[in-house]
């Protein structure tokens, strides 16, 4: 069994660039794959491994300055869901593109247990801060879809929008929390009086909140071959399209514009016969590699 740790936390660190020796040493000194980020505002990433290497990087990352209240959200999983380990400098742990400091300001968390009285207020205009294709396989129940394509693109949609939510408060929700943390912190910089965000995003709702007291409807894309998680945290019934990143539905594997690792319905006409040659051979690569293993 895997161990998975989802985390993230605002903080400012001076020369981020230094981190990065010694959180990959660990990492790999503990067989602990996935993706760790680091910029000037904080850290952000979700790794995979045996219990006692997840608890060493989470250690670790927990001894960095700003971070001993690291956020962090756990599940297991039968397979290793990342292929290699990455530990990457960035501008920013979450690209929104504007000027924002969620270590000095955000919104106000409400805790999973009360976010079903948020969705049900009729005075309450609950934004999905998420990706278009994130949102097509599941979010709450009268949830507004901004349909973006990146995080980045969230800032001239509430510009173009802000109009229509005059006189209402303002909830938002995310996969692990990270985006709302942010976008929270934005948005009252931008005079928005009171901005509420679900603490532990989405992940942890589906962990604490019982299926039988949940608002939320489908699946939770999330950032790693299990593509999709559901109550309780467990794997959902969506696959990846390792051509574009979206995720498949099971209707949709059946469609005769999915090849594995090549196309799906969503980006048949998205790329050239040259884009899909090397799609292609990177995944009998992948293939071959696989069998080499078994």
């Amino acid at each position: 069994m895997y161990h998975i740790a989802a985390f993230y936390k605002f903080t400012p660190f001076d020369d981020p660039d230094a981190l990065r020796p010694a959180l990959r040493a660990v990492a790999e000194a503990e067989e602990v794959r996935g993706t760790i980020l680091v910029a000037p505002e904080g850290i952000n990433g979700t790794v995979a491994g045996p219990r006692e290497g997840v608890d060493a990087v989470l250690a670790h990352l927990k001894s960095l300055p700003g971070c001993a209240s690291l956020e962090c959200k756990e599940a297991t999983a039968e397979a290793q869901p990342f292929r290699r380990l990455k530990v990457r400098l960035k501008r920013e742990i979450v690209t929104l593109g504007q000027p924002v400091d969620p270590s000095a300001r955000v919104g106000t968390y409400v805790e999973p247990e009360d976010w079903n009285a948020v969705v049900s207020d009729p005075d309450i205009v609950v934004i999905d801060t998420r990706n278009d294709y994130e949102v097509a396989i599941g979010t709450f129940e009268g949830a507004v879809d901004p349909a973006t394509s990146s995080f980045g693109a969230f800032p001239d949609w509430w510009n173009a929008r802000k109009a229509d939510f005059e006189g209402k408060r303002v909830a938002m929700f995310c996969t692990g929390g990270i985006r709302c943390e942010k976008a929270s912190s934005w948005l009252l910089h931008q005079g928005v009086p009171e901005v509420l965000h679900l603490k532990g995003g989405i992940l942890k709702y589906l962990e604490d909140v019982p299926e039988s007291d949940s608002t939320w409807q489908g699946e939770c894309y999330v950032f790693d071959d299990r593509v999709s998680v559901v109550h309780g945290l467990a794997r959902g019934s969506h696959r990846m399209c390792h051509a574009c990143g979206r995720p498949v539905s099971p209707e949709a594997l059946k469609s005769p514009h999915y090849r594995r690792g090549v196309s799906c319905s969503a980006c048949i006409d998205e790329y050239s016969d040259a884009d899909r040659k090397r799609f292609s051979d990177r995944q009998d690569q992948i293939d071959r590699a696989e069998s080499a293993h078994e």
